[in-house]
């Protein structure tokens, strides 16, 4: 479980590098994307480690195999805590934007913005967007740490 930590505190130092170095310098979707590959990484490091606090509680069996499915079992195990919803539901629409053949605009520009279309809905990101999702992602972070914290003592007898 603390690998899982560790190895979701990695990404998201990549992203805040992302996001307040290179965005700074090179304003492209590329960017943007990248940097959404990194959350998409950081989420399903936190997610196992979820589900491995579940397991050791006897609430879940094993991890699923596919991202969805992990995805949906924590919504389901976790389905109390609107701060985890929340996260599963954006860890869910980054990996469809990240899958999307996003238009590019005003590239170079402090309004880089990545447009699409998702079941539907017309989803932007720009600098804004993509810091405030970061920013609520470290929230996120914050809530695993304290769960997996408290579950830590166990892991060691």
């Amino acid at each position: 479980m603390m690998q899982c930590l560790e190895d979701a505190k990695e990404e998201l130092k990549r992203v805040d590098h992302q996001i307040y170095v290179s965005l700074k310098y090179t304003r492209t979707v590329d960017v943007l994307l990248n940097i959404i590959s990194r959350m998409i990484d950081g989420y399903e490091f936190l997610i196992e480690g979820l589900i491995k606090v579940a397991i050791e509680d006897g609430k879940a069996e094993q991890v699923p195999h596919s991202p969805i499915e992990r995805g949906s079992l924590v919504k389901q195990l976790y389905d109390e805590d609107e701060l985890i919803i929340d996260n599963i539901n954006l860890f869910f629409l980054l990996r469809k934007l990240f899958r999307s053949n996003p238009v590019r605009e005003n590239e170079y520009r402090r309004n880089v913005t990545m447009r699409t279309v998702i079941e539907g809905r017309e989803e932007l990101v720009t600098i804004d967007i993509i810091t405030n999702y970061y920013h609520f992602m470290l929230e996120f972070y914050q809530k695993v740490e304290e769960l997996i914290k408290q579950h830590a003592p166990k892991e060691k007898e």
